[in-house]
């Protein structure tokens, strides 16, 4: 059978890992995929790394565009990145009938509505396994292995590096900015480490999943994201103490209201697995009302962990090269006309729990102003700690763990609280999920 030729744009990290496992895995892929899958083209600007990664196996060119125009290309596999020249080789591919896989989440986040329905008109694929955590096939469990579900939640450790320095921090009692220095010394975070650290790239992910999850378009726009930047050593010792641990998660939930769609700092207890997820690792939870809960881990980047859902891509495509484009798996799991308009909750009116830190006066009744600031707006308490002032201090730590509570009511009473003559500074707030049922 004629093999599969496919235009690759972009042989950088990932790049050079599917090149690298396409070719040495080649004839065990050709037997899954019913028919042999070669990189014929390879466009990027620096042709001469490009003709020693390939060994002169294929055409080097340091024009993108001729790729997706090549009438002998049938696959492009887009890893430029971005939101600009890739966008306009995505949608320029497809127009020349062309199936595309990508490892752009920030693509897909932010266009990817326009770039299904493209596909949808043109009667192609876009695959993007690995646009979310890598290695771990999260896209083909949510969309086709877990199709008998209605899904509940979403919960994912899905940016290896702030998991790092979480980890490194907890571990080692660090500051954030210290560990954020190792992370740049080992590789495990860019020089301009912005997208990570601030909750974007995950944001870009769970924005995905929720899509898929739920049957609705890409809504980045409407996501809450908070990054760690302004997560404390202090804050990480104290949960630890309390029995959890802080991960910066992307959250996606369905309620009656409509459906929850954040990034943000989270205790959570240290006994879910979940919480014990180190390292540069991802991790996600998925709760289905039929299976109930299903975790899925492993490498969320490097070459060889993308590279593998990349091809795995490939694979499908492949398979389903010459298939009734109406007999396909959906691009977002649910078939296009049946997307649903449910709307994206601000997080003003999202519910978690939450863990408070005060710096208060160390004096009587303090904790009995406290509470009925809190109890003003409605919020139980479900533990107090109050830790012993230092030596020749006049202050102490309070600790308070709240039930569930909206949003709002707790940005209400954080107002009031710092307006106490007895509080210290600013309010220390962090979300708590106990990823239970």
């Amino acid at each position: 059978m004629k093999p599969i030729n496919v235009g690759l744009l972009g042989i950088g990290t990932v790049g050079g890992g599917t090149f690298t496992v396409l070719q040495r895995n080649a004839e065990e892929i050709a037997r899954r995929a019913g028919r042999s899958i070669r990189i014929t083209v390879v466009a990027d600007k620096d042709t001469a790394r490009a003709k020693e990664l390939t060994h002169d196996t294929c055409r080097i060119t340091d024009d993108a565009f001729s790729v997706v125009s090549d009438p002998e290309v049938d696959i492009v596999i887009e890893l430029i990145g971005g939101y600009g020249v890739a966008k306009e080789l995505v949608l320029k591919a497809i127009a020349n009938g062309k199936h595309v896989v990508t490892a752009n989440k920030a693509l897909l986040a932010t266009h990817g509505n326009e770039i299904f329905a493209a596909a949808q008109a043109k009667g192609v694929m876009i695959g993007f396994e690995a646009a979310v955590a890598g290695g771990i096939p999260i896209i083909k469990a949510v969309r086709e292995g877990l199709s008998a579900n209605r899904i509940e939640w979403i919960a994912g450790i899905i940016n290896g590096t702030t998991n790092f320095i979480l980890s490194e921090m907890r571990d080692k009692g660090l500051s954030f900015d210290a560990v954020l220095k190792e992370a740049q010394r080992l590789g495990y975070a860019e020089a301009d480490p912005t997208f990570d650290i601030e909750g974007v790239d995950a944001a870009h992910k769970i924005t995905i999943l929720s899509a898929l999850a739920f049957g609705v378009p890409m809504q980045f726009d409407k996501a809450y994201i908070e990054g760690i930047t302004k997560l404390a050593a202090t804050d990480i010792k104290y949960a630890e103490q309390l029995g959890y641990r802080i991960k910066l998660l992307g959250i996606t939930k369905r309620t009656t209201a409509g459906i929850e769609l954040r990034v943000h700092p989270t205790l959570i207890p240290a006994k879910r697995l979940i919480a014990n997820v180190e390292g540069a690792m991802n991790a996600v939870v998925v709760q289905g009302d039929a299976v109930g809960a299903t975790l899925y881990y492993g490498k969320g980047a490097g070459a060889e962990p993308t590279a593998s859902a990349v091809i795995a891509d490939l694979v499908d495509v492949t398979r389903m090269h010459t298939a009734d484009p109406e007999h396909r798996v959906p691009h977002l799991a649910f078939q296009p006309d049946r997307l649903a308009d449910l709307p994206i909750l601000p997080i003003e009116e999202v519910q978690t729990s939450f863990y408070l830190r005060l710096r208060v006066q160390d004096e009587p009744g303090v904790l009995a102003d406290i509470m009925r600031v809190l109890a003003d707006e409605k919020i139980s308490i479900d533990a107090v700690i109050q830790k012993e002032p230092g030596e020749g201090e006049d202050e102490a730590d309070l600790i308070l763990l709240t039930h569930r509570v909206r949003e709002k009511h707790i940005n209400a009473a954080i107002a009031k609280l710092e307006k106490l003559t007895i509080v210290v500074g600013m309010v220390t707030r962090i979300r708590m999920e106990e990823l239970g049922k």
